[in-house]
């Protein structure tokens, strides 16, 4: 039986209203349109789940500190930065169900309010002097771009191979998640080997974490995005990539075209999709998600049995077992 997301955070329910708090606070401002926007963004937050890493992999490696904190809401201010600019990027008006900021308060207001976040995140760490936090962090955002930057050129050519799919996946998701869990660690009084240990556990739960994501655009669970959004973007992503790797030249060649020329036609979508289930890369990707998830369950092991770390086990299955 699946297990949810709150039994998960049970262990650390107390924490997590704490963090809750914090963050509240950390994101006000004196400018009322600003604390505003920044009141809408902490009404409407997803599964938070970033934080929740921070908090378990504390726990997990010795103790939750006024550090892990700020280690969390340091993590949810870049996140959630980086989605806003996101939405503005893909001209995109809904995030999680709800208005994003660019459709309630325009483009430029929505890329200003992502630039604050990203500036109070980084006052937030130096005014504590968190400088080991601000190296792990900001060395992950770098990944990100370039993760990001990576996947568009790529998406022009369509001519992106498993291996380098995988490398932009690493940089653009794995590498943000597995610097949450190395964040933590380290505030929870982790040694260098430890922290290491749980930014590997953090890679590999981001690889699963997004290949589930680029799953659900084949699949039939209902979604916080259209089936077909990443062929429309034109984003090659695993189960396409494998499909297209076993097929002929001819076959290719085709597939290729539609996702090329027919972006905006749904019938055309429905065929590369259909396409892909026909063939072995739904299957494939599925196996791999789960290569990953053992992988980080395997270092997990290693740390001393706890309700912590039970949790955090508990987690890796929910990334691969969620419906959106």
């Amino acid at each position: 039986m699946a297990v949810s997301l709150r039994s998960i955070q049970e262990p650390i329910k107390a924490e997590l209203g704490t963090f809750e708090r914090k963050f509240r606070e950390s994101m006000k401002s004196e400018v009322p349109l600003l604390d505003r926007i920044t009141h809408y963004i902490v009404q409407k937050k997803g599964k938070q789940l970033r934080p929740l890493l921070v908090l378990l992999s504390a726990a997990i490696c010795g103790k939750i500190t006024e550090s892990t904190y700020r280690s969390a809401s340091f993590v949810e201010m870049i996140h959630t930065a980086t989605l806003v600019h996101d939405d503005v990027v893909d001209e995109s008006y809904l995030r999680r169900g709800f208005f994003s900021i660019n459709a309630l308060w325009k483009n430029k207001i929505a890329v200003l309010v992502g630039d604050y976040l990203f500036s109070r995140s980084l006052l937030l760490a130096t005014d504590h002097q968190e400088y080991e936090l601000l190296q792990i962090l900001n060395l992950a955002v770098k990944k990100m771009s370039e993760g990001e930057l990576l996947q568009m050129e790529k998406s022009r050519k369509l001519n992106i191979t498993e291996e380098q799919y995988l490398h932009i996946i690493s940089q653009k998701t794995a590498s943000f998640i597995a610097a949450a869990c190395q964040a933590g660690a380290a505030s929870g009084g982790a040694t260098d080997q430890q922290q290491q240990m749980m930014h590997q556990v953090g890679q590999y739960m981001g690889m699963a974490f997004q290949i589930k994501d680029d799953l659900f655009d084949y699949g039939k669970a209902k979604i916080g995005k259209p089936k077909g959004i990443d062929i429309q973007e034109k984003k090659m992503t695993l189960p396409l990539i494998k499909a297209l790797q076993d097929s002929d030249k001819r076959e290719r060649r085709r597939i290729l075209r539609l996702v090329k020329n027919h972006k905006n036609d749904k019938k055309k979508i429905r065929e590369v999709i259909d396409y892909v289930h026909q063939s072995d890369g739904i299957s494939y990707t599925e196996n791999l998600m789960k290569e990953y998830q053992q992988k980080a369950l395997d270092i997990l092991v290693d740390f001393p049995e706890s309700v912590y770390r039970q949790a955090f086990e508990d987690l890796l299955g929910f990334v691969t077992d969620r419906e959106k």
